[in-house]
C-alpha cells in the first residue's frame, strides 16, 4: 500500500524573473516586466517546505536548472563564445533569449505525472515526466526532468520511469498539474482523474481567449504508460470558459486529496455528467464540494488561486489546508474559506502563505510541488540528499541568501562573470543535496 504522500517541490532558481511568457497565465502576462526577487522567491517556497516538514509530511526538494541554456540559443543559430551568445540573443532576439532564461522549473506540478504501485499494473511507482510543448521556455525543462527523475528514482525494483511523450502538438502534455489521484478507502486502490483542454491536434477547440494546453491524447498516453487500467480512469475536459479566465491548469480551478474533490462549478464541461460517473465510478466514496459562482467568481478564484492550495495530513492525523496570502487578504475569499471549506472539508486548522514572487508570475502553493505517493520501502530507495531536515533548509538556505540576488532584471544576465557566479550557485546547491554535477549538460556551464 502506498501509506505516504511525499511533495517534492521545485526550488526556486536564481533566475527567477517576470518576462510574462505564458499566455494564458493572466499574473504572468500582467506582471511582465517587473523587477524580481529570486532570493526572495527561493525563500519563500523554502519556507512553505519547512512548514510541511514541521507538520510531519515528508517533504523532498527538487533542484533548479541551469540558466541560461546555451545549449538551447547555440541550436537556434546563436554562435560564439558565452559571452558573444549572450549578447546577440539579447540584442536581437529579447524574446528568445527571456525563454532561454526561465526559471520556470520551479513549478514542480509540471514535471512529471505519477502512478503508485499500488495502482499500477507495473506494480512499481510510475513516472512519467511531462513533456511541456506548448511553451518554448516550458519545453526546455522536460529531458532534464527526465534525467534528474531518473537519477531520483533509480532503482527499477521500486520505479519505472519513463520518458516524455513525443513533443508534437497532438501529445501537449502539463504533467500533474492536470492529473488528480483519488483514493477510495474500501476499495483499497486510488482513482485517476486526467484533466484535458483540447481533444485531438486539430479539432473542436472552443475557447476564444487563451488556448488549451493538455489533450486527451496525451492523457490517454500517459494512462497506459502509468499502467493504469481504464477501470480506474476518468477523462474529463476542461470548461473553455474556464481556459479564457486563466484557468491554464487544472489545479487552478481545482484540488483533491485522499477521496476529497473540492472543485469551482465552472471547472469541467458536462460537469453534471462527470460528477456522476465519478460516483458511479468510486462507488460513492468521493465526497465533492462545488463552489457555486455566487461563492465565489470564477475570476476570483483565479486571482486569488484559491484551488492551487494544498490540502494535507499532519504526522499526528490533522486536516491542514495551506492557501497562498491572497485568500485571506481578499475578505470574500476568506470567508468562504474560515466559515465554509472548514466545515465542509473537515479542517483542523488553515495556513495562509506569503509566495508573493511565485504568485505575480501565475504559480501558488500547489504549483511548487509534485505529489509522489509511496511506501516507506520505494521512500528509503529514493537516491540524493533530497529530503528535507533541519540541516539541509539550513544549508539550503544559506547558499540561497549568499547567491541569488535580490534585484533581479533579464538584462543583467548579458554579464557572463554574473551568470557564472549564478551557475556555481547552483552547482552548490546540487553537491548539498547530493546530485551529480553530470546531470548538467556541461555546454549549459560554459
Amino acid at each position: 500500500m502506498s501509506d505516504l504522500e511525499v511533495n517534492f517541490d521545485g526550488l526556486v532558481g536564481p533566475t527567477h524573473n517576470f518576462a510574462g511568457l505564458a499566455y494564458g497565465n493572466i499574473a504572468s502576462l500582467k506582471n511582465r516586466n517587473s523587477v524580481s526577487n529570486p532570493r526572495l522567491a527561493a525563500l519563500q517556497g523554502l519556507a512553505k517546505m519547512k512548514r510541511l516538514m514541521d507538520l510531519g509530511v515528508p517533504q523532498a526538494v527538487l533542484p533548479p536548472q541551469v540558466r541560461p541554456d546555451l545549449r538551447l540559443l547555440r541550436q537556434l543559430g546563436f554562435a560564439g563564445t558565452p559571452p558573444i551568445i549572450l549578447e546577440k540573443a539579447w540584442k536581437s532576439a529579447p524574446d528568445l533569449f527571456a525563454m532561454c532564461c526561465s526559471a520556470s522549473s520551479m513549478w514542480a506540478a509540471n514535471a512529471a505525472t505519477v502512478a503508485p504501485s499500488s495502482d499500477s499494473e507495473f506494480g512499481t511507482l510510475c513516472i512519467t515526466p511531462a513533456n511541456l510543448v506548448s511553451q518554448l521556455h516550458r519545453h526546455m525543462e522536460s529531458w532534464f526532468n527526465y534525467r534528474v527523475l531518473r537519477f531520483l528514482f533509480a532503482n527499477t525494483h521500486y520505479f519505472r520511469v519513463n520518458q516524455p511523450l513525443p513533443g508534437v502538438s497532438e501529445f501537449s502534455d502539463e504533467g500533474a498539474a492536470n492529473h488528480m489521484r483519488l483514493f477510495l478507502p474500501a476499495a483499497k486502490r486510488g482513482l485517476h482523474i486526467f484533466v484535458y483542454g483540447m481533444s485531438s491536434r486539430v479539432g473542436d477547440y472552443q475557447a476564444s481567449r487563451y488556448p488549451a494546453r493538455q489533450t486527451l491524447s496525451a492523457s490517454r498516453a500517459v494512462a497506459r504508460l502509468n499502467g493504469l487500467s481504464q477501470r480506474q480512469t476518468i477523462f474529463v475536459r476542461q470548461t473553455p470558459e474556464a481556459i479564457d479566465h486563466g484557468v491554464f491548469h487544472n489545479d487552478v480551478i481545482a484540488i483533491s486529496h485522499k477521496n476529497q474533490l473540492l472543485c469551482h462549478e465552472k471547472a469541467f464541461l458536462n460537469q453534471d455528467v462527470f460528477l456522476n460517473q465519478l460516483d458511479t465510478d468510486s462507488g460513492g466514496e468521493v465526497e465533492v464540494i462545488q463552489t457555486r459562482s455566487e461563492q465565489i467568481p470564477l475570476a476570483l478564484a483565479v486571482e486569488t488561486y484559491l484551488y492551487n492550495s494544498q490540502l494535507v495530513h499532519s504526522a499526528q492525523g490533522e486536516r491542514v489546508m495551506l492557501l497562498p496570502q491572497q485568500c485571506h487578504t481578499n475578505v470574500q475569499v476568506r470567508e468562504y474559506v474560515e466559515q465554509e471549506l472548514k466545515n465542509q472539508l473537515t479542517l483542523d486548522s488553515i495556513a495562509y502563505f506569503d509566495l508573493q514572487q511565485s504568485m505575480k508570475n501565475g504559480g501558488g502553493p500547489a504549483c511548487l510541488r509534485l505529489r509522489v505517493p509511496m511506501n516507506k520501502a520505494q521512500l528509503a530507495a529514493v537516491q540524493g540528499r533530497v529530503m528535507l531536515d533541519e540541516t539541509l533548509y539550513e544549508q539550503l538556505k544559506a547558499v540561497i541568501s549568499a547567491g541569488y540576488p535580490d534585484r533581479f532584471q533579464l538584462k543583467d544576465l548579458t554579464d557572463w562573470g554574473f551568470c557564472r557566479h549564478l551557475n556555481e550557485t547552483v552547482l552548490t546547491l546540487y553537491e548539498l543535496m547530493g546530485l551529480p554535477s553530470d546531470l548538467l549538460d556541461s555546454q549549459l556551464m560554459i
